[in-house]
């Protein structure tokens, strides 16, 4: 994905139902979680990657809960 490919999403949304940052919140763990056993976490949490995908805040908060839990494994 180019740097024009990541901000026409960022301005214009993914084009596919996203959560909330606030949902984002309260379902990363569960995300993560999935992700880390395998199965598949945009089955788990619907609309979470895209969110992910354009909020920067909120891909920091799943990059650093995936490395913590990751780790602890």
């Amino acid at each position: 994905m180019t740097d024009l490919d990541t901000t026409l999403n960022r301005l214009l949304g993914p084009g596919r139902p996203e959560v909330s940052c606030e949902q984002c919140f309260d379902e990363l763990d569960r995300y993560v979680e999935a992700e880390l056993a395998g199965a598949d976490p945009r089955a788990v949490v619907p609309g979470l990657d895209a969110h992910l995908e354009g909020c920067p805040a909120c891909a920091e908060d799943h990059a650093s809960l995936r490395a913590l839990v990751g780790s602890e494994r």
